[in-house]
This record gives structure tokens, sequence and C-alpha cells, in this order.
């Protein structure tokens, strides 16, 4: 079991930035606050997505650790980590969270002194106690890097991972649940951590490795309780794949329905998890479930192979049928620009998504997707990817590719242009696809199903990563 260290003092002065986190109220620093409290450390909190960067906070901070749970905030953190380093040349900087193990040596030394991994509570509290040992004097001296590393059993898993929520300010500046013409306040919890499936495009089986494991459910409900305590209504679940552990989930909403039956909530699952669990997903849509978010990526089979997301095409439609006949809402996420895709299986999957009513599914921003491939993907091993691939660009944080055909990659420009408009004009879902339609393939007619009346129930952040 680990324990930690002997309470440390509070003379050591720890900021945590969050830089983005889906438009959530950030679990990255809400999380090692709740574990650096209880380790007699009180840590600042900067949440940069939703109040400027606090000039004074930075200049002070003995320790700056920046949260990095996805590839949007590595970005934005290194321009937070820049201008900590002009402001404050002896603070000790460290990026941790996902992203910043997969990037280590590109962020250490160049932006950082200290990178911790996705499982990073246990060794944040090293870090803080090896500082607070120096005084907080020659942060160099104190680099505790860690490179990706297999997680099957991390420290963590015996750690009250119970994030500090009370002293968070503005719960009405985050994500809102957008239903029946109203707007209703979320929560973010998680329930477990990694993900057992090995998605070639994904970021998680790097560190991983196909683990995955449940957080305690006194600890689950107690972070449940809080911000339903604050105001929230309803509840995403922050995990990778809700349904990774299918008996934890109906135990997660059973017990959420009974403590709070007016509240309720939305999960993320894999297509082959929402074939293979019939009847747990109809339990969660008793319990509460509004809608559920999918991976589909893609409607062509050859992608979908390449990716090894464990569904065809035929699969995904299996499933956008299910819930229409449940009147569950399913959110299919997308990556339709890939390496792989051709303009006519692009052109297929506008056709899906019309004919199966799936429109006011899916936001416009989706369908500008382009395929990320960062440090440790394993996509970087796929040979038929090599032609393609350029060398990494390190203020990207990401490897270049270009498509075969140069038109795709044009296409992918304009309908990124096209989205982002749309979402300044704030204009109908409706009108932004059928002017994509018509960029991808000029005089298509599609056949649609009719649109129900109402728009069905989603957050209004449009962002996935």
């Amino acid at each position: 079991m680990y324990s930690l260290p002997p309470q440390l003092s509070n003379d050591l002065r720890v900021l945590l930035v969050s830089c983005y986190e889906l438009g959530h109220e950030p679990l990255g620093v809400l999380t090692p606050a709740g574990v650096l409290d209880r380790a007699g450390v009180s840590a600042s909190i900067l949440d940069v997505a939703v109040d400027e960067f606090d000039a004074g906070q930075a200049a002070s901070a003995h320790l700056v650790a920046i949260s990095t749970p996805m590839h949007t905030a590595l970005r934005l953190g290194a321009r937070v980590a820049a201008r900590v380093r002009e402001l404050n040349p002896s603070a000790h900087i460290c990026f941790y969270g996902l992203y910043a193990g997969l990037h280590a040596r590109h962020l250490v030394p160049a932006l950082a002194d200290t990178c911790l991994d996705a499982e990073f509570e246990a060794d944040l509290v090293d870090l803080v106690q090896a500082l607070r040992a120096r005084g907080g004097r020659s942060p160099r001296e104190v680099v505790l890097t860690r490179e990706p590393r297999l997680l099957t059993r991390p420290r963590e898993r015996s750690m009250n991972l119970a994030p500090r929520r009370p002293d968070l300010p503005g719960s009405d500046r985050y994500v809102r649940l957008a239903v029946d013409g109203e707007h209703r306040a979320v929560g973010y919890v998680a329930t477990t951590r990694g993900c057992k499936h090995l998605c070639r495009h994904c970021p998680l089986p790097a560190t991983y490795d196909g683990a995955f494991y449940a957080l305690p459910l006194d600890r689950v409900f107690a972070d449940i309780d809080a911000v339903v305590a604050r105001g929230a209504l309803h509840v995403t679940f922050a995990d990778a794949d809700f349904l990774n552990g299918p008996t934890h989930a109906l135990r997660v909403g059973r017990e959420l329905h009974r403590r709070h039956p007016g509240v309720t909530f939305d999960y993320t699952a894999k297509i082959e998890h929402l074939l293979a669990h019939p009847g747990v997903v109809d339990e969660l849509q008793a319990f509460g479930s509004l809608f559920v978010v999918s991976a589909v990526e893609s409607f062509n089979d050859d992608v979908l192979a390449r990716l090894d997301k464990g569904h065809s095409r035929r699969d995904s439609l299996d499933v956008i049928r299910r819930c229409r006949e449940r009147g569950l809402t399913l959110r299919p996420s997308l990556v339709p620009f890939t390496p792989w895709e051709t303009r006519e299986s692009l052109a297929q999957l506008f056709d899906i998504v019309a004919s199966e009513g799936l429109i006011d599914h899916i936001d416009p921003v989706q369908y500008s997707i382009r395929l990320l491939i960062p440090e440790g993907s394993l996509l970087l091993h796929d040979s038929s990817l090599a032609p393609m691939l350029g060398d990494f660009d390190p203020a990207r944080f990401s490897y270049s590719w270009t498509h075969r055909d140069p038109a795709m990659d044009e296409l992918q420009r304009v309908l990124s242009d096209d989205a982002s408009r749309a979402a300044g004009a704030v204009e109908p879902v409706v009108a932004t696809f059928a002017r994509m339609v018509e960029a991808v393939s000029p005089g298509l007619h599609l056949e649609c199903r009719p649109r129900p009346l109402g728009a069905p129930p989603r957050l209004t952040e449009d962002w996935f990563c």
C-alpha cells in the first residue's frame, strides 16, 4: 500500500494550472489539489480556460505544475510554462498527465524541469517533498522526470484520489447540459482510470497498455454528492470508457439514481461495448442516462481496421438503430480525415448521418477532425503510414502527415474553417451540414430521415481532444 509521507509544511507555494478540460471543472487540478491537501499542502488552483493568467501567483510560486490530460491542454500549457519561466526563473515547472508523460523529452529541459505521466499523484507528492527538503531552492537539482511506463498497478490505486471541490468558484462558467430548452449545471466525475483496449490512434495504450482499474465506490459517491451539493443536475462520467467494467458501471448508475433520483448523466463507451452489453445500456438508461458518446470515427471498414477500433461499419449502424429504438441519444465522435479515408467514403459518411437521422446529434466540428499522431502512438508502427508520415513537430506536439490525395488535405482545411465560422455565428447545425455536404460532394442528394421535434440533449462544449 502507498502511504503519504509525513505531513508537508505549507511554506512551499504550489500552483496547479489547468489549461483546458473539455469545458468541465478541471479534474486535472482538483484531484491533485485534494491529494496535496491530505499531505498537508494547500495548493492554489488556476484554470486559464476560464480565468486570466495570474502573473502574481506565477511569480510567487515555488512549484508550478501544469495539467496536460489532452493535446489541446499540452499546447496551451507550453505557452503558460514559457510565461512562468519569464516571470519566475527560479520556479520549478512540472508538466503532468497523459500527454506530459508521452512528450517528456520535448518538454524537459526546454520548457520544464519535471514531467510526470498519467498516474502522477504519488510522484507529485514526492516532488513536493523533495522541493520542501531544499527549501524551494535550486529546482533543477530535483528532476523526477518519468518516461512513459506501463502502469499495470500504479501506486495511485491505493491512494485517496477524491478531488478538492469546494474552493473552485463559478461553476456556472463551465459546460452545461442543453436539454428541453434549458441549460443545467453539470458535474464531471471519474469512476475508472485507464482503458483495456488498444485502439491504435488513441494515446492511452502508450501509457496503460490495456490496463484499467475502478475507483472505490465510496470515493466516487463522495465526489458525486459533492458536485450535486454544488448544484449539478447532470453528471458527465469522465472515464475513457464507462463500460470497461460493466458491473462497476451498473453499481454507479444504480446508486446515483438511488441517492439523487432527479440527476441525469451521460457516459462514453465503445461501439463494441454498446453491442455486447445491451442489458447494461438499458438499465443505465432507466437510471437516468440521457445520451452516450461513442467513438464511431469512420464508416470506412479499412480505416476502422487500421485504427484497430474493434467494430465495423455494420456494428456502428446496428448501435445507431438500437439507440434510436430505445429513445437513447447517441452522439458519435468522428475522425473523418485519416491517411486512408477517401472522398467517396467521406461522402458516404455524410449520407449515413443524414439517412440515420444523426444530423442534430453531431457537432459540425466533428466533420473536420484530422488524425492526431502524438509521441507513443501505436500508428507509428504501421508501415502503410510511412510514405505519408512527416517529422515530429515540437511546436504542435504531433507528427505531421499528408494524404496521398492533396485535395483531401485541402478539404479538411475548408471544413475546419467552415465549422469555426458556423460556431462563431451560432448557425443551425443543419445549415452547416448542408454546406459541408456540398464541399465534399457537389450536387450529392441525400435521403434525410425526418428530424424529430426538439433538439437532442447535448453538452454546450463541442470539442473532444
